[in-house]
């Protein structure tokens, strides 16, 4: 029987990482701090149920910057990979590559699934001081949607008297 995963609660600061979103370019969680953060950690590229949720992502994507928010999707995919899926299905926000030494950043936020090699389907939304305030794990073939991720956003002001 597969362990449920455990993601990081809220309360927790969100581990630092530096993961590839092109062959020549990093991105790191802490050049973020200031503004929330979503990480939307997803199985594979390709995959009809992350393509799905990627689309909807992007289509959500006016709503998150409305709270100054950065989406970024996560997976064990490599960086080529995530170029290809992101032009064939028109994403504007990055993806990050877990790709080597493989899956690092999932074990950090505790949604690896080591039976698989790949992440689960997790939602983290970081605050402006890079603290975990929302998390959700999905079963690996639901789409969660987007209502959670704007929920937790809208309640980031009401936690800290901003």
């Amino acid at each position: 029987m597969i362990e449920p995963a455990s993601p990081l609660p809220p309360g927790t600061v969100g581990p630092d990482f530096e993961l590839a979103s092109t062959p020549s370019q990093k991105v790191s969680l802490s050049e973020f701090r200031g503004q929330p953060v979503i990480l939307a950690f997803y199985p594979e590229d390709w995959s009809p149920v992350c393509s799905d949720q990627m689309a909807l992502y992007q289509e959500v994507l006016p709503e998150f910057r409305k709270f100054n928010a950065e989406l970024m999707g996560i997976s064990v995919d490599g960086v080529w990979s995530h170029l290809a899926f992101a032009k064939d299905r028109n994403l504007h926000f990055p993806l990050l590559a877990d790709f080597e030494p493989k899956g690092e950043v999932a074990r950090a936020y505790r949604v690896y699934r080591a039976n698989d090699g790949t992440s689960e389907r997790a939602l983290f939304v970081i605050d402006a001081d890079g603290i975990v305030r929302w998390t959700y794990v999905s079963p690996v073939g639901v789409n969660p949607g987007a209502d959670g991720i704007l929920r937790a956003l809208e309640n980031l002001g009401t936690e800290d008297g901003k």
